[in-house]
């Protein structure tokens, strides 16, 4: 079995509203040193063992179903799963 850590990120050219609404947030409660923040969101999968290419099977998933690929990037790690 392999597990896949998926990191997806809004690209450089969106804005990211809630970012900066956290980043805000953060500055005034004292923590002026954050210049910026970017929302994203992490996914995890467990994956069976298959004969299909695991990096064409998670590049499909993310593309199809998991990202919107207009507006997101992403990248992933796969890892043996214990």
């Amino acid at each position: 079995m392999k597990k896949v850590k998926i990191y997806v990120t809004l690209r450089e050219s969106i804005l990211d509203p809630q970012g900066s609404a956290v980043q805000g947030s953060l500055v005034k409660m004292g923590y002026a040193e954050v210049e910026d923040l970017r929302i994203g969101k992490y996914l995890e999968l467990t994956i069976k063992d298959t004969e299909r290419d695991i990096d064409t099977l998670v590049k499909e998933m993310c593309e199809k179903v998991l990202t919107n690929v207009v507006i997101e990037d992403y990248r992933y790690e796969v890892e043996e799963a214990n």
